[in-house]
């Protein structure tokens, strides 16, 4: 679902106005902003998103650069190419299309190499490290906190949920052997800001933004216990008295840095490891007080490396939450069908609803993002996120839908499904889209690869049918799954150096897209295992089972394996109740 939370493109406009009036009086010549929240979250409400003030742009990621004068710069990948020209006003922001693999922030970069800015501005609290010791290396870089809420209308923040500890039966580990495996001695610490890390580690969930079952803290774990510094208006429920490994403390900024200081003197670390992707600067710059530089130890993913490979418990937990899910989407698919040979009216907006719906029917908690119902020319638009009440499903369109959901445990599910609307015959078209969709799939799907090889490896299984036939996808084939929705530690993509591993969750979801006329898009989740004849080498098992649709796909363009994992797929779909053959 699109966010709730708009702004006029006059206010858009007043907002770049009152910025670039800052930058001058500040004697600066640009100013960078983020797409992130003070945690450098990924899925950021737009109320708190700093950027969609100055550009209206809803997507999930983008880059900015606001000069002193002229547009604002904004930096987007292919996914949001349509989406960020239709909702940019032109005349004050230009949209700066970042070629695939080039990475948002490297091309901002590039931008401030070509025009030479001297002195550039930034919010210390929603930049990332990484990010700052990079401008850093090319301009002048002034720290900023609050300052532009003086001339922005930021929206409050919303009452938090309140933080629940979740049983040993939803995490298949306990805190104190979690930590156990991650400090390696009592002189070591973690600080932990990237939220999923922290609600895995604590085994506590709160749902504090919309489609992330984790919470708003920040982390310092040692080797006996882990401390969750939250706001001071964090509601707490009773059952995290239930874990005596975790400390939850209220407390503001200045309080966590007291704090700290005084689990220093206890503990004596030497040294205290941090993400810089995922730490800002503003809490950067007051752990150097804290720690001292020397102590202080950047490590790229923090604890990632340990939860993105899932322990068993966690896999059987998960396999779970995919087969609710399944669930969901085939009978989603099903009413969508049977709505529409019945001579009922379908929109977007219902196919989402119900999408929702189906997957409360089925347990679910939380969608774990806004689900994606584009139908017919909608489909193109790679994180369609604005489904419209007055855009009908017809027998003869072809639906993408790309939803997920979050069970009792909250881990994250992520599939999608196209689909006709009804059993008219499918535009010729569309079927050849499919089909060769389909193909990289399964290709990829049933790779056979060395253990630790590169995801760009297998980012190639993936393409190749599409390459062959003319065709690409501006976006990689395969993110982490985990806590959240978009997990690190694993990523199939041309550029990915991550090596695969046994116990990964991982996407493999290759797409073809045809601006106004429709976009295809196959999606599986997978779990990496150990291959049961090779030894070295892994294979990946399905964790979604959804049959797919019979009259998209033509059968003289599947190879005989193809026609054959196809088949053993179906047979599984057809137990479970899931095909549509």
């Amino acid at each position: 679902m699109a966010s709730s939370f708009t702004i006029d493109q006059s206010i858009v406009k007043s907002n770049v106005e009152a910025l670039q009036k800052f930058i001058k009086d500040q004697n600066l010549d640009a100013f960078y902003v983020s797409s992130f929240d003070t945690f450098l979250n990924e899925y950021v409400p737009m109320e708190d998103c700093h950027r969609f003030y100055i550009t209206n742009f809803s997507g999930s990621v983008a880059d900015v650069l606001v000069p002193k004068e002229g547009r604002v710069k904004l930096f987007v990948d292919g996914r949001y190419y349509e989406q960020a020209d239709l909702e940019v006003d032109a005349t004050v922001v230009e949209v700066v299309r970042v070629p695939a693999n080039t990475g948002l922030f490297n091309c901002l970069l590039d931008e401030v190499r070509k025009t030479g800015f001297n002195k550039i501005g930034i919010e210390a609290q929603r930049t990332p490290v990484s990010s700052f010791k990079k401008l850093a290396e090319l301009s002048n870089v002034e720290l900023f906190q609050d300052e532009l809420s003086s001339f922005i209308d930021f929206a409050k923040p919303k009452e938090l949920a309140a933080i629940k500890h979740l049983s040993a039966d939803l995490c298949g580990e306990s805190t104190q052997t979690k930590l156990e495996r991650i400090i390696e001695d009592k002189s070591m610490g973690y600080y932990i800001t990237a939220i999923d890390s922290l609600a895995w580690l604590t085994n506590c969930r709160g749902y504090h933004l919309p489609n992330l079952s984790s919470f708003l803290a920040r982390g310092f774990a040692v080797h006996d216990k882990v401390y969750a510094f939250v706001d001071k208006t964090t509601p707490l429920d009773d059952s995290i008295k239930n874990n005596s490994a975790v400390e939850f403390i209220q407390a503001d900024v200045r309080e966590v840095e007291v704090k700290l200081s005084e689990l220093q003197k206890t503990y004596n670390l030497n040294k205290v490891m941090i993400d810089p992707r995922m730490l800002n600067t503003a809490d950067f710059t007051f752990l150097k007080k804290v720690f001292g530089q020397e102590v202080l130890t950047e490590e790229n993913g923090g604890l990632v490396k340990f939860h993105s490979i899932k322990t068993d418990a966690e896999i059987n937990i998960i396999k779970d939450s995919f087969k609710r899910a399944d669930q969901a989407i085939y009978n989603t698919i099903k009413w969508v069908k049977e709505s529409v040979a019945a001579g009922k009216d379908v929109s977007e907006y219902d196919l989402s609803e119900q999408t929702s719906k189906m997957y409360q029917a089925q347990g679910a908690v939380e969608q774990s993002f806004g689900t994606i119902a584009g139908c017919g020319p909608n489909g193109s638009i790679i994180h369609y996120g604005d489904p419209k009440k007055n855009v009908f499903i017809r027998s003869e369109d072809m639906v993408l839908l790309d939803s997920g959901g979050y069970f009792e445990a909250g881990f994250a599910t992520d599939t999608t499904r196209t689909f006709m609307g009804g059993d008219t015959k499918p535009h010729p078209d569309y079927i050849k889209m499919y089909t060769h969709t389909l193909k990289g799939t399964l290709q990829c799907q049933h790779a056979i690869f060395p253990d630790g090889i590169s995801g760009a490896i297998l980012d190639a299984y993936a393409r190749k049918s599409l390459y062959d036939n003319g065709k690409n996808y501006n976006h990689g084939t395969g993110h982490g799954v985990g806590i959240h929705v978009h997990e690190g530690g694993v990523r199939i993509s041309p550029v990915s150096n991550m090596p695969m591993k046994k116990g990964q969750v991982v996407s493999v979801e290759p797409g073809i897209y045809i601006p106004g006329f429709g976009g295809v898009r196959i999606e599986n989740i997978c779990l990496v295992k150990e291959h049961p004849e090779y030894e070295g080498f892994l294979h990946f098992e399905p964790l979604v089972y959804i049959g797919f649709e019979p009259s998209l796909i033509d059968m003289d363009l599947l190879t005989d394996q193809e026609k054959q994992w196809l088949e053993e797929y179906e047979k599984v779909c057809t137990k479970r109740g899931t095909s549509f053959r």
